[in-house]
């Protein structure tokens, strides 16, 4: 019975102790909500989980070292301590270490996606440290597994080569930074949309009607790609428009001009300081071709300051009495026959009836 009291005393420590620590860490975590970086949340949430275990693992060894216990039990049951305070630490250790990938790889991409091939492979190998820590703290020795495991890694490798191109052709990917979650992508096979997601196999892409695509990594890597978010996201958009040979050009670079600058200053996507720049250029069948240069924040906002530009273009050259002609042909008559414009010279006509 004597032994009981310090070994209850020990044990009910522990609890308190376990108690105390999650008043005090759920306090932390909710100043830490309140800050702008978002790894203190992580480290927090994972301190959440360790310290409380802990101070009862710690609490059952103290209570275990008072009772008279056997060497044999008292072995096991540090052992059996060891082991879940361990996978404890590793899980959290895991969670936090993932959490600030994460955490890092959002503030570099500037986007509500995340590269999840980084957060699984870093969880992945801070697991397999823990498991492998836990067997050699239990005896049993780890170098025979490890040399098990690089023959078998041998094996699985040839047997996965097209999974590990992926993998590592995700990792070359976002290492090299030519696309990055959140990107606007489009591949010469003809799929574009937002990049969603690389994990370790495949890339989602999200196209504007909301449909994933789902795309091989490798695939990725070997396919040409324009990627319209970099080096910038800002870019210009040409729209080609033209006007009757009769028309004077001064008169409408000028209301073109006026009409961009509008646009860029009043629609939401465009970009007010972009300088309006209106470029004849062709010579065309019935009118005088030109092509307007307009700047949009990013890929998906050229619809809508496209769709704009052409409403208030059209309203305004109505007003100022421009005319946009349309397309016309014209057809001869020559001795009773018809002659098409296409055709050339030696080419049989059609007999005009």
């Amino acid at each position: 019975m004597d032994h009981l009291v310090p070994a209850g005393i020990a044990l009910a420590a522990g609890l308190l102790g376990a108690f105390l620590l999650r008043v005090v860490l759920r306090w932390l975590a909710g100043h830490a909500g309140r800050t702008r970086w978002s790894g203190d949340d992580v480290m927090v949430a994972a301190l959440r989980t360790v310290a409380p275990w802990a101070a009862v693992a710690g609490g059952v060894a103290g209570a275990a070292a008072a009772l008279p216990l056997t060497r044999t039990v008292q072995h096991g049951v540090n052992q059996v301590l060891t082991m879940l305070l361990i996978f404890v630490v590793t899980v959290s250790a895991a969670r936090v270490v993932a959490g600030l990938v994460r955490t890092v790889t959002l503030s570099r991409s500037g986007v509500a996606g995340s590269a999840t091939i980084f957060v699984n492979i870093t969880r992945v190998l801070v697991l397999a440290i823990g498991f492998l820590v836990m067997l050699q703290s239990v005896g049993i020795s780890i170098a025979p597994l490890l040399t098990a495991l690089g023959v078998g890694g041998l094996a699985v490798a040839l047997a996965l080569q097209d999974t590990l191109a992926n993998l590592f052709a995700g990792v070359h990917i976002l290492a090299s930074k030519t696309v990055q979650p959140g990107d606007y992508i489009q591949l010469s096979s003809g799929e574009e949309g937002y990049v969603e997601d690389i994990n370790w196999r495949q890339t989602t892409v999200r196209e504007l009607s909301n449909n994933l695509v789902v795309i091989p990594n490798g695939q990725l890597a070997k396919s040409n790609m324009t990627n319209f978010m970099r080096p910038e996201q800002r870019m210009t958009i040409l729209v080609q428009a033209g006007v009757s040979y009769d028309s004077d050009l001064e008169h409408v670079e000028r209301v073109t001009t006026e009409v961009v600058a509008e646009v860029m200053t009043e629609i939401s996507g465009a970009v007010p300081e972009h300088e309006p720049a209106v470029r004849f250029h062709t010579f065309g069948d019935s009118r005088i071709g030109f092509t307007v240069i307009l700047g949009v924040g990013e890929f998906s906002d050229q619809y809508r300051v496209k769709h704009e530009f052409v409403k208030r273009l059209h309203r305004r050259y109505r007003e100022e009495g421009i005319r946009i002609p349309a397309p016309a042909r014209t057809v001869a008559l020559q001795q009773g026959t018809v002659v098409f414009p296409q055709q050339r010279a030696g080419e049989d006509t059609v007999p005009f009836a």
